[in-house]
């Protein structure tokens, strides 16, 4: 993270970091911003995960697919977004701390997770249910576990 420390302090040192910091408006907007991007990602990413491991089998999985990804997809685009402006206020730091670290490599694990499954299962869902794959079932199982882990790590950033 050495060569991102300069970047980092540049952003924090910049406008946009200052306003992130000294703004009685933005600094919390971005939070409650990224708060709902986290509702939108995680809600729609467990809903869809666990009917990928069986749950609700009466609803359609390509239908609950269809309508769950678009809502993950915006609440992850809304939380790269607040995130960046959140990280801009205290750049320096957060840069070395081992919560954000961990964050990232879980968001980037998450997102990698996502496109594999959509890459290798995307077209088989339709007979998901007569043939549920071991491998999709534990990608969707990786999926919670990932996304509930970055979502801890970044509440503790707040506390530790």
């Amino acid at each position: 993270m050495e060569f991102i420390l300069p970047w980092a302090e540049r952003l924090e040192a910049s406008t946009f970091g200052a306003l992130m910091r000294e703004s009685t408006l933005l600094y919390p907007t971005a939070n409650l911003l990224h708060l709902a991007g986290l509702v939108m990602l995680l809600g729609s990413m467990i809903l869809l995960d666990l009917r990928l491991l069986g749950i609700a089998r009466e609803v359609p999985l390509p239908e609950v697919s269809r309508r769950l990804t678009p809502i993950a997809i915006a609440g992850l685009l809304l939380l790269l977004l607040t995130g960046f402006c959140l990280f801009a206020a205290d750049a320096g730091p957060l840069t070395g701390n081992w919560l954000l670290q961990l964050k990232l490599l879980l968001v980037g694990l998450g997102i990698v997770n996502a496109l594999l499954f959509r890459a290798s299962w995307a077209q088989r869902l339709d007979d998901w249910d007569l043939r549920p794959p071991p491998a999709g079932r534990l990608q969707a199982a990786l999926s919670i576990l990932i996304w509930c882990g970055a979502m801890s790590a970044g509440r503790l950033l707040a506390y530790i």
